[in-house]
């Protein structure tokens, strides 16, 4: 397992991102409360696929746990049991976590896939945390970095559950996203480590150390880190306008929007001109530095994005790629700071 530890960790950062894409789709169709408990739906390992499941029903058996909708509140079974012809209160006990009681398929099992996508990243990162023991004589700091980062992800899941408890409370998701944008930084350092090659002086030093360059890939990171922050808050937002008009009223999701949305908008010219700056020296000084190339189109990609978000009422998919975009834009000026820093 040792030698297929670079591998396990290339595995376990796609997982990472495949989280980012469902959450971002969860974001997309506002389908965050899809299921109201957490870590079942509805009190399902498996959820509910129609309103009539979830429904006080006469002459129906509920098991222990089990979700219903009455009286557009949530009350749970508290034990398992067989209804009669009326509802009996001492049958069951009101969910008070939330006040959040409405029923969609669509939402529900959106949200169950993202949920699944993050338990099913459990299980190449468990494989990663058994064999990063194997490196400890060697270099404990591969050790460390691999627990560092599970913790992170125990963390996330119980900022998920959070998340969920607190009817999608703005500061609990930001603070999801950037705890998640961590664990990206951790299995990136350590990607880094595990594929470090020794200096051959035959070949030379393909990458070149400029102290300019390194500043404005540090400022880039910590721009793109706020970015991200400031954004799930303009996300959330949205959420609360289309809560309010619908979805199909796309036209008032930005309605009188909060100082928030138009710092996150201005914000785009520093990111844009640091990122700049920073292709023009690599070009110039002839560096050697190919991420620079990819970060500039993932800049360039946010920013269509947005533009078309803004413009054009959300058209679909562009949440979704606004956000993943954002994720892999930080992942790689995270890893190209390693690779300035080790030049």
């Amino acid at each position: 397992m040792k030698k297929h530890f670079p591998l396990l960790v290339k595995i376990t950062l796609i997982a990472i991102y495949v989280i980012f894409l469902a959450g971002s789709v969860v974001r997309m169709t506002g389908s965050g409360m899809g299921c109201p408990d957490w870590p079942k739906c509805f009190g399902y390992y498996i959820p509910p696929t129609s309103e009539e499941q979830i429904t006080w029903q006469p002459n129906k058996d509920y098991k222990k746990g089990m979700i219903i909708v009455k009286d557009e509140a949530l009350f749970v079974a508290e034990k398992d049991l067989k209804t009669a012809t009326e509802f009996n209160l001492n049958n069951w006990s009101k969910y008070t976590k939330h006040n959040y009681a409405k029923f969609n398929k669509l939402h529900t099992w959106t949200e169950y896939i993202n949920r699944l996508s993050s338990a099913l990243a459990g299980i190449p990162f468990l494989l990663l945390v058994i064999t990063c023991f194997s490196f400890w004589k060697e270099n404990k700091k591969i050790t460390l970095i691999t627990l560092g980062a599970f913790a992170l992800m125990l963390f996330e899941a119980w900022l998920g559950k959070t998340v969920v408890d607190t009817n999608l409370k703005p500061t609990v998701i930001t603070i999801h996203m950037v705890a998640g944008l961590f664990i990206v930084a951790l299995l990136l350092w350590l990607l880094h480590i595990v594929n470090k090659k020794p200096f051959d002086p035959t070949q030379g030093d393909k990458l070149k150390y400029n102290s300019v360059f390194n500043k404005l890939l540090i400022v880039s990171v910590v721009f793109s880190l706020i970015q991200i922050a400031l954004g799930t808050q303009v996300r959330q937002f949205i959420d609360e306008q289309v809560r309010l008009y619908g979805f199909e009223h796309k036209q008032y999701s930005l309605l009188n929007p909060s100082f928030k949305f138009y710092f996150h908008r201005s914000f785009t010219i520093a990111i844009v001109l640091v990122n700049l700056a920073m292709f023009y020296l690599n070009q110039i000084k002839n560096l050697g530095y190919n991420l620079v190339n990819w970060i500039v189109f993932l800049i360039f990609l946010e920013t269509i994005t947005g533009i078309l978000m803004y413009y054009a009422e959300f058209p679909l998919g562009t949440q979704a790629i606004h956000l993943l975009a954002g994720s892999v834009l930080f992942g790689l000026q995270f890893y190209l700071l390693l690779q300035s820093r080790k030049s």
